[in-house]
């Protein structure tokens, strides 16, 4: 699996930004896999931020995030968005795109259960 997220920068507290991941699989289809976002602020562990079951779509997101952060995909361009709204500064960290193949749904808002993992982007939110 191939993951490249994009979309990155330096805002101000209270804008919006919107990451995008493209997902790859060679030879197979994303049927069966979940997309993550996950995110890493510094001197902190990696943590969960929203996820998407590619059948189907269905969603699940941390608790700090939910309400502002957004995650969907675009099926026909294989990408995985994540629209993040009144942003603030403790949002500051490197978000990373993340995947997983079967997993449950008591354990795909871990950070530990995606096998998979793109190169992050910078997210840094200023107050």
């Amino acid at each position: 699996v191939q993951l490249q997220a994009s979309g990155g920068g330096l805002v101000q507290s209270g804008a919006s930004l919107r990451l995008s991941c493209e997902v790859s699989v060679s030879g197979r289809t994303l049927h069966g896999y979940h997309v993550a976002w996950l995110r890493q602020a510094p001197g902190k562990e990696r943590e969960f931020v929203a996820v998407l079951k590619w059948s189907g779509g269905a969603t699940s997101y941390a608790d700090s995030v939910k309400g502002r952060f957004t995650i969907s995909r675009d099926i026909a361009k294989s990408l995985v968005y994540l629209q993040m709204n009144s942003l603030k500064p403790e949002d500051t960290a490197v978000y990373y795109c993340a995947a997983a193949y079967g997993l449950i749904s008591t354990t795909r808002t871990r950070a530990d259960v995606y096998d998979y993992t793109g190169q992050g982007t910078q997210v840094t939110v200023s107050s």
